[in-house]
């Protein structure tokens, strides 16, 4: 079969090597969900609820370690633009998609299945996954696809207007811990990448999985939902759903953060 899962069509039954170990598999279970998602109106932050909003952003990142965004300043339209092209993106010809297929991480825009060390694995992931560099745009614009036509222009936006949302929220946890404003705006925030997960229908979820369990290295992610459930969270030793928050985004401060924020303490 092709490697790329999204240029598959009608699979009846799933794959030998995406079946795992029963002690890994998901199974029938029914996970609970987690009904009580801190929720940040951003917006708050710019009047006299600041301070109170700075310290929910805290909270929220040391008891879940993730909370939920609304009133983020980037539009409904362009949210649904962008996942739109992606999804254009994801429906385009075999041949197109594998002239940006490679498992080097530090290529600047690359396609792949299951993990970048899918040849070595044991068991695949159920999943594609788009990555590509973006910021500063103009260095890395050229090697993201021209096809579908109108892809640059929107992600382009995009990535800009997320990473304005992310160096405020930024700037807020800077504020909260007490070190200068725009301590992360140098070099530690000069790497930004986005990341696409494509998951096609899958045969029978109960024996397989649509990506690793991790902890993000990185310093912040931010995760765009839409209405697309399966996003999971391990809190107080169990794995529960996310459910996605209409034009909310889900952020998650990473490992680099939380050394910055033990540091500061």
């Amino acid at each position: 079969m092709e490697i790329l899962m999204s240029n598959w069509t009608d699979v009846q039954s799933l794959p030998k090597s995406f079946v795992f170990p029963p002690d890994r598999r998901p199974g029938e279970n029914v996970f609970p969900v987690c009904k009580n998602v801190p929720v940040i109106d951003l917006e708050k932050a710019e009047g006299l609820d600041r301070v109170e909003t700075i310290q929910q952003i805290l909270n929220a990142s040391q008891e879940f370690g993730f909370f939920q965004v609304i009133n983020h300043g980037v539009s409904e339209s362009l949210m649904d633009d962008t996942m739109s092209v992606f999804k254009e993106f994801y429906g385009m010809p075999a041949e197109y998609k594998a002239s940006f297929y490679s498992n080097d991480i530090n290529k600047s825009c690359r396609i792949y299945s299951s993990t970048l060390n899918y040849n070595a694995e044991k068991v695949h992931y159920w999943r594609d996954n788009f990555t590509h560099r973006c910021h500063p745009i103009e260095d890395h614009i050229q090697h993201w696809p021209e096809k579908p036509a109108r892809y640059r222009e929107i992600v382009g936006i995009y990535s800009v207007e997320v990473r304005k949302f992310l160096l405020r929220i930024l700037n807020l946890i800077s504020e909260g811990l007490g070190v200068e404003p725009g301590y992360f705006d140098g070099d530690i925030s000069k790497i930004q990448l986005l990341s696409v997960n494509h998951h096609i229908p899958c045969p029978d979820p109960s024996l397989t999985l649509g990506m690793p369990e991790h902890c993000d290295p990185n310093l912040i992610s931010m995760l765009q939902q839409c209405s697309v459930p399966g996003f999971q969270v391990l809190l107080e030793g169990k794995w529960m759903d996310v459910e996605p928050l209409p034009n909310a985004f889900l952020v998650i401060p990473g490992l680099q953060l939380k050394v910055h924020d033990n540091l500061s303490n």
